[in-house]
């Protein structure tokens, strides 16, 4: 029997199977990030911020899901956030950056299209997004932005109960006064760089991708000086030290950070300042110890205020003095709270509480007279249990314990 001739739509063990390539179209960029077409850029910036921390390759290893996802999104967002790229995507769809429209070129996917940059992808998350303490781009300060400050400041607990005003001295650059700022001799304005420009960066083409980095003429200022100032050597700024008054509020507690805007390093030629944080240390104190917005003190008792009570003074965070009730009987480790003696709470009125701990400090260097009494009051104790119940109860169950392990 003759083999039966493969029909148009089936394939002979001996012929060869064409194999089709389905491509599946690509997702609508505002879809993509979950955002209206007319969507803002702050609104575009924040929805790709949540979907590129979710998505990040560092967050899920070896998932390809997540990494393609990842980079589907980078690929919306350098669109989306760039004028001219979102209108021409606006109005042409994904084929705005097939062929070579749209200035693609040598792009993901077949036959060229999208122009993937790494560095306007990446750098825009870490930059515009997450380079708050990195000297980044932070609030559009672009290239040259000066760098964020720490300076630490002990204070005592009397401060931070109180608030207070400090003046601090701070090693940092600031503007040049000879070319105020510009770096350019003179005060004479910065021209753009022949390199980029203007544009800050430059690219160079690296098979599939586009590799955008900082320009090296201009160190990605855009701009460059032609005579630079004497005194700053085209800088814009020298190091000084600067002196300012800190407002430190009540209630602050150890940690606490405060961020003075605009007093951090001066930005290179004219650029935004940085930031300085004040990270606050409370120091220990001798009679206090925190507890949030709550305190606690230990205070000595004679013993005999603590048999037959009365009323004692003990200091407050305030430097003042509270009177404090003790009851008859008080034994170490007894606790009395003071109400609204505590810390001053942070940004309100309210205040926390003080709690005083007794201790009961036992008579020493007794004289001859003051022994003898005390032998006298032990004997005229007919029952122990009635004036010392802690230490008959505690001795009772001894015993008990005792005679039970004699009697195994």
């Amino acid at each position: 029997m003759r083999p039966r001739p493969a029909r148009d739509n089936e394939a002979s063990e001996s012929s060869p199977v064409i194999k089709r390539k389905f491509f599946m179209s690509k997702q609508d960029y505002y879809e993509l990030l979950g955002v209206q077409k007319g969507a803002g850029l702050d609104e575009i910036k924040k929805a790709y911020r949540k979907l590129a921390m979710q998505h990040h390759p560092d967050r899920n290893p070896g998932n390809q899901e997540a990494e393609h996802k990842f980079k589907e999104c980078t690929e919306a967002y350098d669109v989306l956030k760039d004028e001219q790229k979102r209108a021409a995507y606006d109005r042409f769809g994904h084929a705005a950056f097939e062929n070579g429209r749209g200035g693609g070129g040598g792009g993901a996917g077949q036959g060229g299209g999208f122009d993937f940059h790494f560095a306007s992808g990446f750098a825009d998350i870490f930059d515009e997004m997450f380079g708050e303490f990195m000297g980044g781009r932070r609030g559009g300060g672009g290239a040259g932005r000066g760098a964020d400050l720490r300076y630490n400041m002990e204070i005592s607990l009397e401060e931070a109960y109180a608030g207070s005003n400090a003046t601090i001295r701070v090693p940092t650059s600031a503007p040049c006064d000879d070319c105020k700022g510009t770096g350019g001799a003179g005060g004479s304005q910065p021209i753009a760089c022949p390199t980029c420009h203007g544009a800050g960066k430059v690219r160079a083409q690296q098979g599939f991708f586009t590799i955008e980095r900082g320009c090296p003429t201009c160190q990605g200022l855009g701009r460059v000086i032609k005579d630079a100032c004497k005194s700053c050597g085209g800088a814009g700024r020298l190091r000084k030290e600067k002196t300012l008054a800190v407002n430190i509020p009540a209630g602050v507690e150890d940690g606490t950070r405060i961020r003075l805007p605009g007093e951090g390093e001066a930005g290179v030629r004219g650029a935004q300042a940085g930031d300085l944080y004040i990270f606050l240390a409370v120091k220990p104190h001798r009679l206090f110890q925190r507890e949030g917005a709550n305190i606690r003190c230990r205070v000595p008792i004679a013993m005999v205020t603590a048999a037959l009570g009365g009323t004692i003074e003990v200091p407050t965070i305030e430097g003042q003095r509270a009177k404090l009730t003790i009851s008859p009987g008080t034994q170490s480790g007894s606790q009395f709270r003071l109400k609204g003696k505590g810390m001053s709470v942070l940004r309100s009125p309210a205040r926390g509480d003080m709690f005083v701990e007794a201790v009961v400090e036992t008579p020493v260097n007794l004289t001859k007279h003051q022994q003898d009494l005390l032998r006298e009051f032990e004997k005229a104790g007919s029952d122990e249990t009635s004036h010392s119940p802690e230490s008959t109860g505690f001795f009772a169950k001894v015993k008990e314990l005792w005679d039970d392990l004699t009697e195994k």
